[in-house]
């Protein structure tokens, strides 16, 4: 292969108290690749807060030449870019995690956006529209380019971000997180899109933290973490165990902490034949759900999408569904359908799946963030305490090991993994009796999530009860004392967790009505 087209050499980035790169270099190649002209795809691997936003933000020219130290080379010629339009004019674009469409305006318009085809100061929205299409069908997206972006997706919408991308015909792709909202249809269809565009000799860099994608794709990849580069290895070289040591720097076998060696604790919550429906008059979603959470244990709940998870941990929050059978109990007394802020006083919270929309106010502080849900104990005589309130945000950034320059920091600049941190520190100032974790790892890098699942375990040792929804078995199974699978809002699957198997799991997930299986039946 030729020698590199993008090259940073020793970027060095200050942020306010922090550094969030230091002495970075970076090579994306572009030429020969065997025998034909190709491009590469070189793999960008981290920790959020690794550094790889930043050096993409250099790449991009989001950061102007002036704001960091280092070089920027491509085709090995120094330059200086001051803006996105400088590095998109040196053939460079990029896809952003963090969708930048406008909802109102269609497909095509959003894909054009800054770049309209225009003759005589007027804007040709036939040939923008012809020519949408073009993209749009070259790479088998089935997206209507005269549609409101409004009226897409999350998944499709992501594809629509993509295109614009390709549109601009760059032979540079930076591709930040692009399959975080996709469909795995949509992701196979993106993976092909990128594989398509290395033959035709578009190089590409790749970050994602999940590493089944990366090997399928990369040439190359770099790790970085705390805002260095530690690896760079070809694909063929390395291994996933090895990827996640660099990252995090210690063998994934070990991300998982060892379970207590303690019994069960006392019941704490208990479900017995609970059938909800979505609203009164329709069909039941949850059908004969029977469960038990114990003081000291994680109970693990699993099942395909849509098998009913999120809204059977939503109706025992109290903020879903339409009770029809059943009965629920917490810590010995019946538990209200509809009453979410009388549970989180009775001892019971909920930690959504989706934080950016309902679990956090990203334009608020994190110190906000942090005491929302327990303004009621750090009052007096209908007065916020903000001393005490001071001391409780610093105490939980501190024992959540939450990356932030100060509890003035707006959350939403925060990683996915610092910001999940501030949502379970939300949670855990209540002092909950009981922990609902809907999906909890969504989304965050190895890192965060091995601290996730210490504190998880922590939990458990102080005798909380825990109930874990997730949709990677082996997290399941690495985390949880007992495991069920929901089938269709029903259970199709009972599991200790010691003995539990990914085929057993999945097979139980699957079930589809038939009656329920038992660990024994896989073990």
């Amino acid at each position: 292969m030729a020698g590199p087209i993008l090259e940073a050499r020793s970027i060095t980035k200050h942020y306010p108290g922090v550094v969030a790169l230091r002495e970075v270099s970076f090579q994306l190649r572009g030429g020969e690749q065997g025998g034909q002209q190709g491009g590469e795809v070189h793999a960008l691997c981290g920790e959020n807060g690794a550094g790889k936003s930043t050096l993409i933000k250099v790449l991009g020219g989001v950061l102007s030449h002036e704001s960091y130290e280092g070089q920027l080379l491509v085709d090995g010629k120094p330059v200086l870019f001051q803006s996105i339009r400088d590095a998109e004019a040196a053939g460079i674009a990029v896809i952003h995690q963090e969708l930048a469409l406008v909802d109102e305006m269609t497909v095509a318009e959003n894909v054009f956006l800054g770049n309209e085809p225009a003759r005589l100061g007027f804007v040709q929205h036939d040939r923008m529209y012809v020519e949408t299409q073009k993209v749009l069908e070259r790479f088998k997206l089935e997206i209507d380019p005269t549609a409101r972006v409004r009226e897409l997706g999350m998944g499709q919408k992501q594809l629509v971000e993509s295109a614009r991308a390709l549109a601009k015909r760059a032979r540079i792709l930076i591709l930040d997180e692009p399959t975080s909202a996709l469909s795995d249809k949509e992701v196979r269809a993106l993976l092909a899109i990128i594989l398509e565009l290395r033959a035709a000799g578009v190089s590409s860099i790749y970050i994602s933290h999940k590493l089944d994608e990366v090997f399928h794709l990369a040439d190359r990849i770099t790790v970085l973490r705390d805002g260095q580069s530690v690896f760079t290895a070809p694909r063929a070289e390395t291994d996933e165990p090895s990827i996640v040591q660099h990252m995090v720097g210690r063998r994934v076998d070990d991300l998982f902490p060892p379970r207590s060696s303690g019994g069960p604790g006392e019941v704490l919550l208990s479900v017995r034949g609970l059938s909800v429906a979505p609203r009164a008059g329709e069909p039941a979603r949850l059908r004969d759900i029977s469960l038990e959470v114990r003081g000291g244990q994680v109970l693990g709940i699993g099942g395909l999408m849509g098998a009913g998870r999120s809204e059977l941990l939503m109706h025992l929050f109290g903020c879903y569904g339409e009770r029809l059978a059943g009965e629920v109990v917490f810590c010995g007394r019946p538990l209200p359908e509809n009453d979410p802020a009388g549970n989180v006083r009775a001892g019971l919270v909920l930690v959504t799946e989706d934080r950016k929309r309902y679990g956090l106010c990203l334009d608020a502080m994190v110190g906000f963030n942090l005491s929302l849900s327990s303004l009621r104990e750090l009052s007096r005589g209908g007065f916020i305490d903000g001393e005490r309130e001071l001391q409780e945000n610093r105490r939980m950034v501190q024992a959540m090991r939450v990356k932030t320059a100060s509890l003035e920091v707006k959350v939403g600049t925060l990683s996915g993994g610092n910001q999940q941190k501030v949502v379970l520190g939300r949670a855990l100032m209540t002092g909950p009796k009981v922990v609902l974790l809907d999906e909890p790892t969504r989304g965050i890098d190895i890192g965060a999530k091995s601290e996730i699942y210490a504190l998880v375990r922590e939990l458990t040792e102080q005798g909380l009860g825990v109930v874990l929804v997730s949709s990677e078995l082996p997290e399941l199974i690495g985390l949880a004392d007992r495991i069920l699978m929901l089938s269709e809002g029903q259970l199709g699957g009972s599991f200790d967790g010691h003995e539990a198997t990914q085929a057993g799991l999945l097979s139980a997930a699957m079930s589809k009505g038939r009656a329920p299986v038992h660990a024994e039946e896989h073990g």
